[in-house]
């Protein structure tokens, strides 16, 4: 298993102090590509940008997407812009991964609708419940950033280019916030508009 496939299976089998929104698990997932990458190493940071590194290809069939989709050319991407643009949509694809290989099932679903999708018990599910309650760092982190507490204090990190990435993800779930805010408040004052207050 990957850091993305573990982290996707925490959110799903660990209660966190909001739901998580698609948006913001992409953008965790994105990251954990990212972390993923740098460990094998095909990929290295060099000021906050994303700099080819060496083979092999990981083994995960997503991690190859996410290598494929490197700027492989100077200027290299920004880590930033990097977590946007791979981040779109990115937890479907993960959804639909798990749920391809039997690790997620639909329950519940009317006639022609979707029912919700739940964690069947697998080793996969044993092994990322494993590293969460171990508190391995990276993916404390990562679901820390979406609302999910361990039961232990800060994870400390300190590969410089794993918690640069780390950063990366808290600033733009930050943003991602903050676009939803500002989006709430223009739609209370255009519904207040219309009702006249």
């Amino acid at each position: 298993m990957t850091t993305p496939r573990d982290l996707l299976i925490v959110a799903m089998d660990v209660a966190g102090s909001r739901p998580v929104g698609p948006g913001d698990l992409s953008l965790a997932l994105a990251g954990a590509e990212l972390i993923d990458l740098l460990k094998t190493p095909t990929i290295r940071l060099d000021g906050g940008r994303i700099v080819p590194g060496h083979l092999p290809l990981p083994a995960d069939r997503l991690l190859v997407e996410a290598a494929a989709s490197l700027m492989m050319e100077e200027p290299y991407e920004l880590v930033s812009d990097w977590l946007w643009r791979r981040g779109d949509s990115l937890a479907g694809t993960y959804m639909a991964a798990l749920e391809a290989e039997g690790l997620v099932v639909r329950q519940g679903g009317r006639p022609f609708r979707d029912g919700q999708r739940v964690l069947v018990v697998s080793p996969s599910r044993h092994q990322a419940v494993e590293r969460w309650e171990s508190a391995e760092p990276v993916l404390v982190s990562l679901a820390e950033g979406l609302g999910i507490r361990g039961e232990t204090g800060d994870p400390e990190v300190v590969d410089y280019a794993v918690a640069t990435v780390l950063a990366a993800v808290n600033d733009a779930l930050l943003e991602l916030e903050a676009e939803r805010q500002r989006r709430g408040i223009e739609q209370a004052a255009f519904d207040n508009v219309w009702r006249g207050l």
